[in-house]
Formats: structure tokens, sequence, C-alpha cells
């Protein structure tokens, strides 16, 4: 099935509904999940991050479809290609015995290495 060009009306209405007029709101910074909550997870709760990193870049990609970037301005065609030989389990697997072989690093953030570790390596590959 695919998702329409909605989000972005979608976005927008929800975000004007929810927002109060006239007053300047400061926006929390977003969490972001490091090493240090990735090791105290369990596997359910690694595997619904990953998922959820799975389907923010569905719906980045279904968002693109009729105005996509170059493939050198849009993180979907590299996380596609690096992570084509992976599944959600063999990316948490990944993530565990790199923090697992780096118990001084755990302050990075996950998708950072994520990215580094397993998607740049992935890309590089000749398939």
């Amino acid at each position: 099935m695919k998702v329409k060009h909605l989000l972005g009306p979608a976005a927008l209405a929800a975000s004007l509904l929810f927002s109060t007029p006239g007053v300047a709101q400061t926006a929390d910074p977003v969490p972001i999940v490091t090493g240090k909550q990735w090791t105290e997870s369990d596997a359910n709760l690694k595997k619904a991050y990953l998922l959820g990193v799975a389907n923010l870049l569905q719906v980045e990609r279904a968002y693109q479809e009729r105005r996509a970037p170059p493939d050198s301005q849009s993180l979907i065609p590299r996380f596609s290609k690096g992570l084509q030989t992976h599944t959600i389990d063999s990316v948490r697997d990944g993530l565990d015995r790199w923090y697992a072989a780096n118990p001084t690093r755990l302050d990075r953030p996950v998708i950072e290495t994520l990215w580094f570790e397993i998607v740049v390596p992935g890309a590089k590959r000749t398939p």
C-alpha cells in the first residue's frame, strides 16, 4: 500500500490545530538515544527503536517519491544500500557488539553508531 502524499498537509494541519496562536513556544530538545540507554534496554525495546528508524525511512521515501532530491542529498538511498544485507536482528546484534567492544563510548548516539558502523560499511560493499 502506497502512502499518498498527504503527510505534508496533514502535518501542517496538525501543527495548526495543536499550536497556540500568537504565543512563542520553546521546544524541548528531542532526546537522543545513546549507547547507555541501548545497553540498558532489553531486546524488545531495541527492536522497537530500530523499527521506528525503519518506519521513519519508509515515510521519508514515500514523501520524496514525487519530489525526490538527488541521491547525493538524501540519506534514503545510502541507508537502503547499507542495510540491504541486514535484518532488524542483525542490526541489533551489530550494535550490541559495537557497544560491548567500546564500553567507554556509551555516550555515542545509537543513530550515529548505526550510520558509521553498519550503514556506511554496508554501502561500500559491492553486490
